[in-house]
């Protein structure tokens, strides 16, 4: 069969095949059994954390990766961010009939790749399949274990009056590319999705005292993380257009087309909030390393202000309004 087919989500013999040589091949590791129901993990030390996500991404594959990565790179991050390493993904994948398999071996390579690359290992997993029409080719659910210092506390509590702003390289790549790839524009470009492992990232700000917070912004870009900051902190934010960094055929698509960059997704960077004293340092430890190279302090925290502001290449200020609407729907 070159198609996924109803048959292959009835518990038989189809069923048995799609999962043996399309996901158990694939994503083979020492804790993963096809034939349990249930797996069973080695003790870990630390604090265990357990993120969960869902993808819809449309299109399944776009420049710089697929649904399978995106998948495995959305749920390390959400660890990440939080300070834990992680370890283990389950997998749910709801797939359509008529979803072409070479496509899905794709996806399943794209998601094995992306694992070993980030160091975990697909623990256990299901499928099903639904009729033609009612799931968009395939839909994937990841719940990721990670395990955490338990001396390394992060959250938005933490955050004061000076603390610094920073982002790990440019925004809005991954949104611009999923725009690009739906061709619905008539627009073409050369963008890729920032799609990756930000674990290294993470790891490199660990041992710093004065780390205050990490979020990967994703739905809603980096202007959605700092209006949350904003919201708990109730602190203000000020942070600098010129200092932001946005590659020129992301700011030309967006112009072209009404976007504002700011609101666009990333998938493979960090916002990191860290006490005014040891930002430099953070930025020289980004700046080490190939995925930080862009990285920049941004703004940072301010008393003096009860919004989030921006300060404009011209030397103007505006105001940076929280999202509404949702500027691209099944981006991630």
């Amino acid at each position: 069969m070159s198609h996924i087919t109803l048959a292959h989500g009835n518990g038989g013999h189809f069923m048995r095949q799609l999962i043996e040589e399309v996901f158990a091949a694939q994503l083979s590791n020492p804790v993963l059994d096809a034939n349990a129901d249930a797996a069973t993990l080695p003790a870990m030390t630390g604090e265990l954390m357990m993120s969960v996500d869902g993808f819809t991404v449309k299109p399944l594959e776009f420049p710089g990766g697929n649904i399978g990565s995106l998948a495995i790179h959305g749920t390390v991050n959400d660890l990440a961010v939080s300070g834990a390493i992680p370890r283990y993904l389950s997998l749910s994948a709801i797939i359509e009939e008529g979803l072409e398999l070479a496509t899905l071996e794709r996806i399943i390579h794209a998601m094995a790749e992306a694992a070993r690359a980030a160091g975990v290992q697909i623990a256990c997993g299901d499928t099903k399949v639904v009729p033609r029409g009612e799931g968009s080719g395939v839909f994937l659910t990841t719940t990721g274990v990670g395990v955490r210092d338990k001396n390394l506390q992060l959250g938005l509590n933490n955050i004061k009056n000076t603390d610094r702003i920073l982002v790990s390289g440019p925004v809005g790549d991954h949104g611009t590319a999923i725009m690009l790839a739906r061709e619905q524009f008539g627009l073409s470009g050369d963008v890729h999705s920032d799609a990756d492992s930000v674990l290294p990232l993470c790891q490199a700000l660990h041992n710093l005292t004065g780390l205050r917070f990490m979020r990967d912004p994703t739905r809603g870009g980096l202007a959605t993380v700092l209006h949350e900051i904003h919201d708990v902190t109730g602190l203000g934010i000020r942070v600098r257009q010129t200092h932001i960094p946005i590659q020129d055929p992301v700011n030309a698509v967006c112009e072209i087309l009404g976007y504002d960059p700011l609101y666009l997704a990333c998938e493979g960077r960090v916002v990191a909030v860290v006490a005014e004293e040891q930002a430099e340092e953070a930025l020289s430890r980004w700046h080490a390393l190939e995925t930080g190279r862009q990285a920049h302090i941004i703004g940072h925290m301010t008393a003096d202000l009860s919004r989030v502001v921006l300060e404009t290449e011209l030397g103007g200020e505006r105001i940076l309004e929280e999202l509404e609407d949702d500027p691209l729907p099944r981006i991630c």
